[in-house]
């Protein structure tokens, strides 16, 4: 069977002769919101390529409290670090928003790791901007506002699906956030009163994505610019 063209920025960018080791061995799979792909020390026997579903990668404590590390989408893949080895998962990473993937068995993505030096070359890449996306989320939840904080994720979130609506429990944001439920709607409603969203029951609505690029912190910036510099065309607007 012949598949079309991934959206997914890592698969897309592969030479013909590279992506024939992969192609063979991707299932395309539909993510529902909510779902869970991997847990804290859980082995990595599935690797994921999102093409328009957006993954969080979440750290957590042992009483049971949860922050969003790094959100990964199209630009990049959930678990690629198992293509070195048997790898045990670090976080836990869950379906935030909706949509379809490529998976594959770790096994044959190892296989495809070992002959290629453009994959190994690239999965490196990968790895180095999805490392400088968690050091800065640690800067960034630790110094800057919730409110520039709230901007940035709705950025992070915008660039990797197709609306311009984002659906959201107060309590997955308040966890991605690191804050309180009530902090959350205090945050949403400055930022819906700024005119920059439409803040309803479990739904955002983007009204003013240069607006939200102004109030939100330097963070977004970074690493969007670090993924950019290291990875093909990794976001496209």
């Amino acid at each position: 069977m012949t598949i079309p063209r991934p959206r997914n920025r890592l698969l897309a960018s592969l030479e013909p002769e590279d992506f024939a080791l992969l192609a063979p061995h991707l299932n395309l799979v539909t993510l529902r919101k909510g779902a869970l792909l991997f847990d804290p020390s859980a082995m990595i026997e599935t690797v994921y390529f999102p093409e328009s579903a957006m993954i969080s990668m979440m750290t957590l404590l042992e009483s049971g409290e949860a922050i969003e590390s790094a959100t990964i989408g199209r630009e990049g893949a959930v678990g690629l670090k198992a293509a070195v080895g048997p790898r045990q998962s670090l976080s836990r990473a869950i379906v935030q928003a909706p949509g379809e993937g490529y998976r594959i068995g770790a096994g044959a993505l190892r296989t495809a790791w070992a002959r290629s030096g453009v994959i190994r070359d690239l999965f490196d890449r990968h790895d180095e901007a999805l490392f400088g996306h968690v050091i800065q989320s640690v800067a960034c939840n630790a110094l800057h506002s919730v409110e520039a904080r709230f901007g940035r994720w709705l950025l992070c979130c915008h660039d990797r699906i197709d609306s311009d609506t984002v659906s959201l429990t107060q309590e997955f944001l308040a966890d991605m956030l690191g804050v309180q439920r009530t902090t959350v709607t205090a945050a949403a409603r400055m930022l819906q009163s700024a005119g920059l969203i439409r803040y309803r029951r479990g739904i955002v609505d983007i009204l003013d994505r240069p607006g939200l690029e102004a109030i939100s912190c330097e963070c977004y910036g970074a690493v969007r610019r670090n993924y950019d510099r290291l990875l093909p065309a990794a976001f496209s607007r």
